[in-house]
């Protein structure tokens, strides 16, 4: 299993702002915007969700 390198920018993103931190780790698709309606709905899942995207899911 190769370990990715994880971007400090894309975390910082993931945290303040969600989407932003998913489209600075990968392309635009699905799980962008899984991101943007968690985030919609309420905060807190979308910080989570992206989080999860940027550090331990491997990008498509």
């Amino acid at each position: 299993m190769a370990v990715g390198r994880v971007k400090p920018l894309a975390v910082l993103a993931a945290i303040f702002l969600p989407p932003l931190g998913v489209f600075l780790d990968r392309p635009i698709g699905k799980s962008f915007w899984i991101t943007c309606l968690l985030t919609l709905v309420a905060f807190v899942p979308g910080m989570i969700f992206a989080l999860y995207l940027t550090l331990i899911s491997p990008a498509a």
